[in-house]
């Protein structure tokens, strides 16, 4: 039976639930191919972040955790956790 969508005429905003989603592999210095709305953490470990002004910051972070960053870059360096994008 195909699958139907209540939502499908409704318009998507920023509180609307994600998607799409997409695996990251941390790159030091490389942009995100699509930013991401935001961030969900698969594993445990640290996240280093790069903002749109080029700061990094890194954050502990625990599987499960839902980070509400569109982040600009995933860093390798300083990065330990695995995250995927939502849009």
């Amino acid at each position: 039976m195909p699958q139907t969508d209540p939502f499908a005429d409704m318009s998507r905003s920023l509180t609307s639930p994600a998607t799409e989603h997409f695996s990251i592999a941390p790159a030091d210095g490389v942009d995100l191919p699509v930013r991401p709305r935001v961030l969900r953490v698969v594993s445990s470990g640290d996240l280093a972040m790069r903002d749109c002004e080029g700061q990094v910051i890194t954050y502990a972070v625990y599987a499960g955790e839902t980070l509400q960053f569109s982040a600009v870059g995933v860093e390798s360096t300083g990065t330990t956790a695995t995250v995927v994008g939502w849009l």
